[in-house]
């Protein structure tokens, strides 16, 4: 029996398969956490860049029509490829000066969304706007759901805000044809 035993304790080829049998899951799960970690911070960056694109694009307009905006939320969806867009919320808000140091709605348009009802109150950071001017503030938020869905079920929602001072007027006329 002792034999039997001392055999058995010195035969070694099978462990490095075993091993490797225990250390195999644990390797690709971080292999493939890695990837989910790296692909979230690409999608945050680019929902920083969307937000920023917005409100430069617009602020940089005297008038806005219809197909300013339609080209503009284009423009803004090509920037979050190769991810889904069905995920992404977009509004773009002409804020203008309430009289009060606050800021009101001029106009709002948005994509995937429900625009900002006009003339509604608007929290701005203090002193953005000044006496009769106005702030394009656009507002992404963004839903990234994992393509290994089956493993992750819960989605990582972004959000951003950014500002932007129009350059060539004081208020940005949205037009409709």
């Amino acid at each position: 029996m002792l034999t039997i035993l001392g055999r058995i304790r010195a035969a070694r080829s099978g462990m490095a398969a075993v091993e490797f049998a225990l250390i195999l899951p644990a390797l690709l799960a971080m292999i493939f956490g890695a990837i989910e970690v790296t692909n979230v911070l690409l999608v945050r960056a680019d929902v920083g860049n969307i937000t920023s694109s917005a409100a430069d694009l617009i602020a940089q307009e005297s008038t806005v029509g219809d197909a300013d905006m339609t080209n503009v939320f284009n423009a803004l969806s090509a920037l979050i490829y190769p991810y889904s867009t069905t995920g992404a919320r977009i509004v773009i808000t002409s804020v203008i000066d309430d009289g009060h140091g606050g800021g009101k709605v001029a106009w709002s348009d948005a994509y995937n969304g429900t625009a900002r009802t006009v003339g509604t109150a608007v929290t701005v950071p203090a002193g953005l706007i000044t006496t009769g001017g106005s702030v394009v503030m656009s507002e992404v938020t963004y839903a990234y759901t994992t393509p290994s869905a089956y493993l992750v079920k819960v989605p990582v929602t972004m959000t951003n805000t950014f500002y932007s001072h129009p350059r060539r007027v004081a208020q940005i006329a949205r037009t409709h044809p």
